[in-house]
This record gives C-alpha cells, structure tokens and sequence, in this order.
C-alpha cells in the first residue's frame, strides 16, 4: 500500500515540499514541490491545509500522576515538599487506577500529535507489583509506541531518603522484576511499539547499590537507563550530604555516565559539568512547565547542545505540569528558553527538531523522529483553521507560536491512529468518565 501525503501546507522537510510517499509502515520516497511520485500511489491524501511534523516524542512523562493533577495538598510547593503531599496519595493507587491512567495520558498525548511516550513508573504499593504489565496492556490499545520505564525506589524515610516505605520496595524484588520485564516485552527492532527502560527514580530514593545493579543489568540486556538528576538545588545539596558530591558525580560513580542513559530535567550543571555529558553521550530531557510550575529552574539547553548532549522534550508528571499535551510543551520549551537566551537564539525550528530527532536520540531509536526515506511513517498534522491561527504568514511558525493544541491527523506507522481530531476506534467520553472515577476514589480519602 502506497499513499501519498500531497502538497502539504508546510512540512518539517527541506526535500519534501511536495508531500511523501508513504509506503506500508515506512517513508519510501520524497516528492519534491510541483512533482509528482515515481510510482503510481494506492492512495492519495490532500494536505494542503495540513503543516505536516515528524511525530512528536515525549521523553519523560508518570502516566499515573494523570489521576492528581491540581490537587490542593500539592499546590503552590517546591519539588521535595510537593512529594510529601503527593506519596501517601499515590500509595493507594490500584490496578483499575493505573490502567485508567495509562490509557487518558497516552491518548492526551496522542490527540496532541505525539506517536512515541516514554513513561517512568516508580510507585509499586501493595497490590501494584505488575504495574508494567497493566502499561503495556493499555498502550497497545492505544496504538502508541511507548518505552515503558520500569522504575524503583528502595530508599524510604526511615532511611534517609524521601518516599514512605509503603511505596518502595526491596532490591532483590526490583531486580528481579526488572529482568522478567525486559524478557516479556522489550522489543529491540526498528519500528519496535514498545521497549523497556531500566530507571530508579531519583538519588533521594533509592540506594548506590540498586543504582550500580541497575547499570549492570541493562548493559546486560542491552536496554536504556533513564532517572531524574539535577532537577532542584535541594536534590544537589541532598547528593552533597549524603554522598558527599554532586549528582553527576553520584551519577558516574555508580557507572550511569554512558550514551545509554538520558536524564529528566537536567538543570542544576556546571560549565565542566556538561562537558562531561557531551563526552559520554548521556541525553538530557527538557521538561519546562513542570520546571516552571515547581521553580525548579531552567534547563541550559544551549550549552548542552554546544557540548554535544542531546536535548529532548517530555511532558512530565501531570501533577506537576498538570497536562500531558506535548505540541504545547514544545511552545513553553521556546518561551522559556528566549527568556533563558534572548530572543534570538532559539527558534521555532529548534525546538520542533528537540521534540523529535533530539526526543528519538534520548530513546536510542534511528527509525522515528524525522522525515526521512527508510524511516518510520510516523506523523503529526496541524489544521491552521482557528481563530489563534488567523492572519499567520509563516505555517510552521504559526504551529508553535499561535499555541496548536489538537493535532487534525496522526499516522504512526503508515496507519492512521487520529482522524478529524479524534482517536480512530476509540470512545474517548467512556475513558475519561472511567478516569474521572478513579481520581475521585483517590480524592476520596483525603
């Protein structure tokens, strides 16, 4: 099955300018402006309204924190004080929750125009212990790729860390699991729906020895390290106190400096700091409006860049960010960092291409993120059809800067997933009043 995507109003390609050939669940040819393909096409769909992208990739996200977003106990604090509201909430949180909150974040992100979303999942109460498995079972009913990110922690307030101990577990449960994950569902081939990524939460929550057996067994299996580092000043001064150095030395000390890894938030570095992530090849994912919402900081993506780190965008938590909307995600990443930089020295185009090549580089995937012939036919559509969008002259600007909210098409994997705005095969109202009822029976015993 052939299809050309014809004419578009814009695309995210320079040899593209009259649309591509999509070709089973690769991009198989380039058209230029005005040409037609050189095969004869199945089928043709008309996109000259459409600004065409590469399909958007969220690198950080925790699906389940879908069920409390603006939620009063947590509102209005700092990261450290805003997990003590939060733990004893999610330490309740079942199976029926986590499915329910699987499934509405990934299809929000999907609605948005994102095709590929990696989740850290780290809570594992009582009753939670086969949280991956519920993940899996409910993007493959949404049809996203994902990397679900077996996370842990083992490090609880009796020990000096910062979770309760209802929700940490012990080392040999987390390893152990984390290998029968991997065997289960990593999926390793170009054009892979799902991978597994090894990722203990943070250095405040677990110990130097889950952090070192985890590097082992992912080099081990061959498979992606991801956790939060450097995201607030607390966490820097936690690190300096009960390790005596900073995270990135913590990081390295415990063999997790390599091009395996990318790391979420990514904003407390030195000058000598990044440098040494540029020489491993260690990926930074820039998540601003959770950065923005708890005062975390403000990633210095330009020096990262300049150093050779790969700087992708995520989501984060919706209970910090409070919204799983990754093209909107994009337009915080360019406010905030002309606010960081000046107005000149990020662009539109710089941060499409951080949501995308820049997202797919963190994930350790060659096959999506861009454009291009052998790829992934993985792809994102914008109608420019709403007051925000009117008077625009640039269609690829508008797409950033007039603030798209609802991608009008996605296609992942030469299928396509939305349609006219909506989830093909999919009763969006039932999922949300299904989440809605979750959320209530959590709130319920506040």
């Amino acid at each position: 099955m052939r299809t050309w995507i014809k004419n578009p109003l814009a695309i995210f390609s320079d040899q593209a300018k009259g649309g591509i050939v999509v070709e089973n669940s690769q991009i198989a040819e380039y058209v230029g402006q005005g040409a037609s393909p050189e095969k004869e096409c199945d089928r043709i769909f008309d996109a000259s309204e459409h600004v065409v992208l590469p399909g958007l990739i969220n690198t950080h996200h925790h699906f389940y924190q879908t069920l409390t977003r603006a939620c009063p106990p947590a509102l209005n604090k700092k990261l450290f004080d805003w997990l003590e509201a939060l733990y004893p909430i999610w330490a309740r949180l079942t199976p029926e929750q986590l499915y329910n909150a699987t499934r509405l974040a990934l299809a929000e992100l999907l609605l948005s125009g994102c095709t590929t979303a990696s989740d850290h999942h780290y809570v594992f109460p009582q009753g939670l212990e086969e949280a991956v498995d519920i993940q899996i079972q409910a993007a493959r009913e949404i049809g996203v790729r994902v990397a679900i990110s077996r996370g842990s922690m083992n490090l609880s307030v009796e020990e000096g860390g910062q979770p309760p101990r209802s929700t940490v577990q012990d080392e040999d449960t987390i390893l152990a699991d984390c290998e029968r994950v991997i065997n289960a569902y990593h999926d390793p081939q170009d054009g892979s729906f799902q991978n597994i990524v090894l990722a203990p939460c943070s250095p405040f929550t677990v110990t130097e020895s889950i952090m070192v057996e985890t590097a082992r067994l992912a080099a081990e299996k061959n498979v992606g390290l991801h956790t939060h580092l450097a995201e607030t000043e607390d966490e820097v001064h936690f690190c300096e106190q009960q390790y005596g150095c900073r995270p990135l030395d913590y990081l390295e000390n415990t063999g997790w400096l390599s091009d395996r890894v990318w790391l979420a938030h990514g904003i407390h570095f030195t000058e000598s700091e990044i440098e040494r992530l540029g020489r491993a090849g260690t990926s930074v994912s820039h998540c601003p409006g959770s950065n923005m919402l708890l005062a975390s900081g403000i990633c210095p993506t330009l020096e990262l860049k300049q150093a050779g780190v790969s700087v992708g965008i995520g989501v984060d938590g919706s209970a910090s960010e409070d919204a799983s909307n990754l093209i909107q995600e994009v337009k915080q990443a360019l406010l905030v960092q002309k606010l960081r930089y000046g107005a000149h020295k990020v662009d539109h185009l710089d941060v499409i291409q951080w949501a995308t090549e820049g997202s797919a580089h963190c994930l350790g995937r060659q096959d999506i993120g861009k454009i291009e012939v052998g790829r992934q036919a993985d792809l994102a559509m914008y109608k420019l059809d709403e007051p925000r969008f009117s008077g625009a002259w640039d269609p690829m600007a508008a797409v950033i800067l007039c603030g798209a909210h609802r991608a009008d098409r996605v296609m992942i994997a030469g299928e396509w997933r939305v349609i006219d705005g909506n989830i093909v095969g999919f009763d969006l109202q039932q999922l949300m009043a299904e989440h809605s009822q979750s959320a209530k029976a959590l709130a319920s015993n506040l």
